[in-house]
């Protein structure tokens, strides 16, 4: 049964659809857009609307941005050099919180995943090996730890070691405040593999 009119049970579905939003969240949403200023309603839809039609991938990095270029690609003040590949935006943008590392990147938009019928040609890899023609010293594989982010991760470095260029792997292992009891034997190793001295 609807309990609601068409135009505010069209909205929740609308809203339902977006990755991370259940069906109480989605509702949650609908009576807050209903219920704000007309202002910030045509404010927040002509938003999407400009993100979707002027936000691109950026010529050097693929990142998404709305210039020719992302300001990280831009700035004179990066290491040009070191390239990070990541599997996402959301990736990049959390090494950059960190405020630590002054290398660019290269955002792969996914994963190679033969069960998901990802191929390589089917993220940005083709656009990595023609930025790594020019003056690069080291590519820092910051895939992720799941079978498909170490499939990637060995499917680069094999690329990428021909050329001469040196190619690293970001550490991974124990995290901080984990109680080794509760963590599995492949992280453990992980950890013990990559453990630094003191």
């Amino acid at each position: 049964m609807n309990y609601y009119s068409s135009q505010i049970s069209k909205l929740i579905e609308e809203l339902g659809r977006l990755p991370g939003i259940g069906s109480k969240s989605a509702q949650r949403l609908a009576f807050h857009i209903i219920n704000m200023p007309e202002d910030q309603v045509k404010r927040l839809s002509q938003t999407i609307v400009d993100a979707k039609m002027n936000v691109r991938y950026c010529k050097e990095c693929q990142t998404l941005t709305d210039k020719e270029l992302c300001p990280i690609c831009a700035s004179e003040k990066r290491n040009h050099k070191t390239i990070m590949v990541v599997e996402n935006t959301r990736d990049l943008a959390a090494y950059e919180k960190t405020g630590k590392y002054d290398g660019v990147y290269h955002v792969l938009h996914g994963a190679i995943s033969p069960m998901l019928g990802v191929g390589p040609a089917d993220i940005k890899l083709k656009e990595l090996m023609l930025r790594l023609q020019g003056d690069v010293d080291e590519v820092i594989i910051a895939t992720n730890s799941s079978l498909e982010g170490e499939a990637t991760a060995m499917y680069i470095s094999k690329l990428v070691k021909p050329a001469g260029i040196k190619v690293s792997r970001i550490a991974s292992g124990v995290p901080v405040g984990g109680d080794l009891e509760y963590i599995d034997e492949v992280t453990l190793l992980r950890a013990l593999d990559g453990r630094v001295e003191l």
